[in-house]
């Protein structure tokens, strides 16, 4: 066990660097902020935007207390920044496999002592942590801008939403993981995993068209509607489990295609 945590270890820090090392990673990042404190200002000082219009509930007697300014906020804000993380984390999986195939290193990871799990999990943890790490400013931004609501927020919410906000990224990156190690050209590791997740994204409309029970088992695949539960403060055990099960499901089939690989060379 302890070779195994070692060997983890050894594959997460080997990735985390490459994130921090790469030009590439540092523009997604850059790029994430901007748009990220773009819909953060929009969303709250725009004329249409939520003080706005909490101004003109006050102005013809409405009162403030008919909008929870930071439940809407974070509901809207969150939902943005997984439609928009939507985007970004298929670039950021996409050479996870994909560059040791052009490299000519995925081989040597086949066939290594180390056991296909621990590296597919040392790379899942590796970019899910450069994620983490790009989303925790935007957090700061929520938090300055709504440390002086009135009614103060509930700390219990944002660590929800947010905490949804990561399982979903984990999930599409873990699904992206496979997607990866199936190709030697990132873009096409990128489009496919992009088509993938918006597949999973949009499956409740899919749902509703077809009605009865397939409809029912289609709805509760999409990504969309567990993630709106964890953005609006519930936390829905069937959606997380749904979330556990697709980065389970990434980590076993990556692991499984690169069995397939290892075979191949023996």
């Amino acid at each position: 066990m302890r070779i195994m945590i070692g060997n983890i270890t050894a594959i997460y820090r080997r990735e985390l660097q490459s994130y921090f090392a790469s030009p590439l990673a540092y523009a997604i990042a850059g790029l994430f902020w901007l748009l990220g404190g773009f819909f953060l200002t929009v969303i709250l000082l725009s004329p249409q935007g939520l003080i706005a219009q909490v101004a003109m509930a006050d102005q013809f007697g409405g009162g403030s207390a008919s909008i929870d300014v930071p439940y809407e906020f974070l509901k809207i804000y969150l939902s943005l920044l997984g439609s928009l993380s939507m985007f970004v984390l298929p670039i950021l999986s996409m050479g996870l496999y994909a560059e040791e195939r052009k490299q000519g290193t995925l081989e040597l990871l086949a066939t290594s002592p180390i056991t296909n799990w621990a590296v597919a999990l040392g790379k899942l943890l590796g970019v899910v942590t450069f994620y983490i790490t790009i989303v925790l400013p935007l957090m700061a931004c929520e938090a300055i801008a709504l440390s002086t609501s009135d009614p103060p927020i509930q700390p219990i919410g944002m660590l929800l939403g947010h905490a949804g906000l990561i399982l979903l990224a984990a999930s599409i990156l873990s699904l992206g993981m496979f997607v990866s190690c199936l190709t030697e050209s990132t873009v096409f590791a990128a489009i496919m995993t992009f088509a993938l997740v918006l597949l999973l994204w949009v499956i409740d409309a899919i749902a509703e068209g077809l009605g009865g029970g397939w409809g029912d088992i289609l709805s509760h695949l999409s990504l969309l509607n567990h993630y709106n539960d964890f953005t609006q403060g519930v936390l829905d055990t069937s959606g997380l489990l749904l979330f556990i099960t697709y980065i389970a499901l990434g980590l076993f089939l990556t692991a499984q295609a690169i069995d397939a690989l290892r075979f191949q060379r023996s």
